[in-house]
């Protein structure tokens, strides 16, 4: 074990809190392992240690990500999405492989869905954004945070007005999908993407709401005025 890792653990450990571990548990369905630590400071202890490794070769670096992610604590997957965004000014095409892999095989809950893809991903679609064709790939996958993976990667392009077309394609590819967690992810990549485009958003919930799921389109409408709140949650006649 690389002695950067069993650091990091041993401070993390020294920070473990039962209480907050406790609380954490009831925001997840599924199972999670933590330590029982405040988000604020698991980021502070990611950018103390990102300051001792960010020198190292990139490999290197995703090296020791990979052995944060062995661990299957959630602490510990959002110091690697934190490095992982911290060295976005060093990404390759290539990258993408790596993240593909650590999303399908490490990634078990939405938080660390979320961390790692809103930021990580997000800022390697917006510098290589012919590669939001594989965001599509992803949305065939059996694994249902790959699917959540497609649309939550674009969430904060979408804030920005970005992708516009993009996020359509991926909802479209994600409308019918039965899991609670992948309507959540592209109702909510709708939401973002409403900023900026409320009509084109708003257009895409009427076309779509006969077969929409009402946890994505609530998440969708949520910005949006009270009249267009109540057009998008009239029942459908038949």
């Amino acid at each position: 074990m690389d002695p950067v890792i069993s650091q990091i653990r041993l401070e993390l450990k020294i920070h473990a809190d039962p209480e907050i571990q406790k609380t954490s548990l009831r925001f997840f369905k599924e199972k999670i392992t933590c330590y029982g630590i405040k988000t604020a400071t698991v980021i502070a202890i990611a950018k103390k240690y990102w300051k001792v490794v960010k020198d190292r070769e990139k490999p290197e670096i995703f090296a020791l990500c990979e052995e944060l992610y062995h661990s299957g604590y959630m602490e510990e997957s959002f110091i690697v999405s934190n490095w992982a965004q911290a060295i976005s000014g060093r990404y390759e095409r290539d990258d993408l492989v790596v993240f593909r892999h650590w999303i399908d095989t490490y990634i078990t809950n939405w938080a660390a869905c979320d961390g790692f893809c809103n930021h990580a991903v997000g800022d390697f679609m917006e510098r290589f954004p012919d590669c939001v064709d594989e965001l599509r790939s992803w949305t065939q996958s059996q694994n249902r945070w790959m699917r959540r993976a497609a649309a939550v990667s674009l969430i904060v392009p979408a804030k920005h007005g970005k992708f516009l077309k993009e996020s359509m394609e991926i909802a479209d590819l994600l409308l019918t999908d039965s899991d609670d967690m992948v309507q959540k992810g592209y109702g909510w990549l709708l939401k973002e993407a409403s900023r900026k485009h409320q009509k084109d958003v708003f257009d895409y919930v009427i076309k779509n709401k006969k077969v929409m799921p009402r946890t994505a389109l609530r998440y969708a409408i949520e910005l949006m005025p009270g009249e267009l709140k109540v057009a998008a949650m009239q029942r459908v006649k038949i």
